[in-house]
């Protein structure tokens, strides 16, 4: 089912002076006005476009492509602000209307908010930085153990950082597994560590064979800088670990039980050294 606030790659059924009409399904033909077609766009192609309403309440098509679709999260910037509400670039040239009803604090030109899309009660494409309502705390039936997940930084507690995961659910990352810099807004990709009884998520950065690997090739560059050896092993203090190699003792653990079995490394009582 074709609908506005998605993105898709639409059939060229007839072309006008002023644009292109594209077979949208159940929207019927929605127009790509001329100033979003390439000179030599015919009848038959295929375009990738984004669909949204016009200022009269019709659905329209566009190349340009939105920061967020429908039912998605994202960290927009205020652009204008009006007697109605606020307004987000989006990426789009008709940007995106944030009641002031839907604003979690008054919000300012300039800066950013994370925002959810969703349709209002008239069928237009509005945010909301109201986000809790629309995020799950249980996702004991949506997801598994070690799943690769997208993630936004959502906010930080004494625990660490509030994620928003999948567009769908909270989630919690644990500052003592977290060895880079991140910034609220900031999307990456991580990993369900674990889904607690409650069905509340705790996330990793660090898991599945991709990230084994990289902390092993990481203690592996370690050791071949350091002749061969390392004070460290599976007794060492975490933030022992953490000052030599920037990761958890956890990871650390699993790379270097990975690095024995391939016999690549020893474990000796005071350390680790190349075999």
């Amino acid at each position: 089912m074709i609908e506005i606030g998605h993105d898709y790659t639409l059939k060229v059924v007839k072309i006008l002076d002023f644009g292109a009409y594209l077979d949208a399904g159940e929207l019927g033909e929605v127009l790509l006005p001329r100033r979003y077609m390439t000179p030599d766009l015919a009848v038959g192609d295929m375009v990738p476009v984004f669909l949204y309403l016009d200022s009269d309440n019709l659905p329209v098509a566009t190349t340009q492509r939105a920061k967020a679709e429908l039912g998605e999260f994202a960290y927009l910037q205020v652009s204008d602000l009006t007697d109605v509400g606020a307004f987000l670039d989006w990426g789009l040239d008709k940007d995106l209307f944030v009641p002031f009803a839907e604003q979690h604090r008054p919000m300012e030109v300039g800066k950013s908010y994370i925002v959810h899309l969703y349709l209002d009660v008239k069928g237009r494409i509005t945010a909301s930085s109201k986000i809790d309502k629309f995020l799950q705390d249980d996702g004991a039936s949506t997801f598994r153990p070690r799943q690769r997940v997208s993630l936004i930084i959502a906010n930080s507690t004494d625990l660490g950082y509030k994620v928003i995961v999948n567009h769908t659910h909270w989630g919690v990352l644990y500052k003592d597994e977290v060895f880079e810099r991140l910034s609220f807004g900031q999307s990456k990709q991580g990993f369900i560590k674990r889904i607690r009884p409650d069905g509340r998520l705790d996330i990793t950065l660090h898991g599945g064979k991709e990230t084994k690997d990289k902390n092993a090739a990481k203690v592996l560059e370690y050791l071949k800088t350091h002749n061969g050896t390392a004070p460290l092993h599976d007794k060492s203090p975490p933030a022992e670990i953490e000052a030599q190699l920037a990761m958890s003792k956890a990871a650390f653990k699993k790379a270097i039980s990975s690095l024995y079995k391939e016999r690549v490394i020893i474990i000796e009582k005071d350390g680790i050294r190349l075999v």
